[in-house]
């Protein structure tokens, strides 16, 4: 029997470069970096003090009530969450209060790679400074990890099922694997997916920057992010959310939903080599990208973009670039390349969702956002990434993006144009 063919009728998003979707793509393609100087008290002490703050906070979007209910994270859900909800024409209809036959056929899977990690140290200080009754009793379901998906599926009514991956920064796109997986075993019709990630907090950053993981130019924070630069020194931390809907091919038909792209196949691997460092061969990499493509009926000649993984770290980014030349072959010197992290920083759990939409948009409008602050590319890396935005060709288009987290989680996802 052949698979159901999946689609995107939804997209959803809040980022270091704006609070929705609109904003956030217009600000890739104009290269607008969105990091930026932590100005906190509690930056200070760090030796790490720029991160990518979300541009809009979600308490000025969401109601204060619900709001004070959800840890940052399932705030930055909920934003994405309701903006692709919205987009697909769903909202506002019986689904939402479970009187639709939809709602039993609706499923939620968004992940984050850390969860709930400042109510939970925001707790843990409450209880150490001002004793056991001053910790909030909501404290349990808002540091949970599957929180965050666990608010959206109450928010839309989604009874099919509740998934949350965490595979550190291949979280995201893990998440929207899934959710292709559960409508091509026929357990859904249509499922919210994405990831979503808050943790630019002084615990983190000072361990991220204890690993020497992180960019320390201090000094020019809209410069740190530069994947494949030479002189790169680590990633920018960033937060953030972003989620899309995923639906049937024949569902999306029969209520004529519009379609932003196929959802074409996933490859899931593992490296089985560190639980920091990739593969410096980057053969877990590859065997995603080629599970992708096999799942997706594509070949490596049908890929004409790839929005990579890409970092800004000295190992990371070369054994990409290795992944890719190998599981393309010949054909990956005609494939675009852009790092959006160049300008969101890296958002962990929620990279591949935000990765994920600016790849969509990137097949669904023909062009192709650019990789900023590349000074001087990396002598290792020979491929043609984009430093200003570049127009796709006319014609059925294959895309790949690209999610590797701590752990040796591998996820490539693949896309083909509508």
């Amino acid at each position: 029997m052949s698979k159901p063919h999946v689609v995107v009728t939804g997209l959803g998003a809040t980022s270091p470069l704006g609070g929705d979707v609109p904003s956030t793509w217009d600000a890739m393609l104009a290269g607008t970096p969105g990091v930026s100087a932590l100005t906190e008290d509690w930056a200070e002490q760090l030796s790490v003090r720029i991160a990518g703050l979300a541009a809009v906070e979600p308490t000025e979007i969401l109601e204060r009530v619900k709001a004070r209910r959800l840890d940052r994270t399932g705030q930055f859900a909920m934003v994405a969450a309701l903006e692709a909800w919205a987009d697909c024409g769903l909202a506002g209809t019986d689904v939402e209060a479970g009187n639709d036959p939809l709602s039993e056929r609706l499923g939620v899977a968004i992940a984050s790679g850390i969860g709930g990690v400042i109510t939970l140290l925001a707790n843990y200080d409450a209880l150490v400074q001002k004793g056991p009754r001053r910790v909030s009793p909501l404290a349990v379901p808002m540091l949970m990890p599957n929180g965050p998906a666990a608010a959206v599926s109450l928010a839309l009514g989604a009874k099919s099922g509740v998934h949350t991956p965490v595979s550190a920064c291949a979280s995201g796109n893990e998440a929207i694997a899934h959710g292709i997986d559960m409508i091509r075993l026929g357990r859904a019709d249509v499922v919210v997916a994405g990831g979503t990630e808050a943790a630019v907090h002084p615990l983190p950053m000072a361990a991220f920057a204890q690993m020497m993981a992180l960019s320390k130019r201090n000094d020019e924070p809209g410069r740190a992010s530069r994947p494949w630069d030479r002189d790169r020194d680590g990633f920018v931390l960033g937060e953030g959310a972003a989620v899309v809907v995923l639906e049937s091919a024949e569902h999306a038909e029969k209520r004529g939903a519009k379609v932003y792209a196929e959802a074409a196949g996933a490859g899931v691997t593992a490296d089985s080599h560190d639980i920091a460092q990739p593969d410096p061969a980057g053969m877990g990499a590859t065997r995603a990208m080629r599970r992708a493509l096999a799942e997706a009926g594509l070949s490596t000649g049908d890929i004409q973009h790839i929005n990579a993984h890409a970092t800004s770290t000295p190992q990371g980014d070369v054994a990409e670039a290795l992944a890719i030349n190998t599981a393309l072959g010949e054909a990956a010197g005609d494939v675009v390349l852009t790092s959006t992290k160049s300008m969101t920083g890296h958002m962990l759990g929620a990279a591949g969702a935000i990765e994920s939409v600016a790849t969509i948009l990137a097949l669904y409008h023909r062009i192709v956002p650019p990789t900023i602050n590349i000074d001087n590319l990396d002598e290792q890396v020979t491929l043609d990434i984009a430093t200003e935005p570049r127009k796709l060709p006319d014609g059925t288009l294959g895309a790949l993006n690209n999610s590797f987290g701590f752990g040796g989680h591998n996820v490539a996802l693949a896309f083909r144009s509508v």
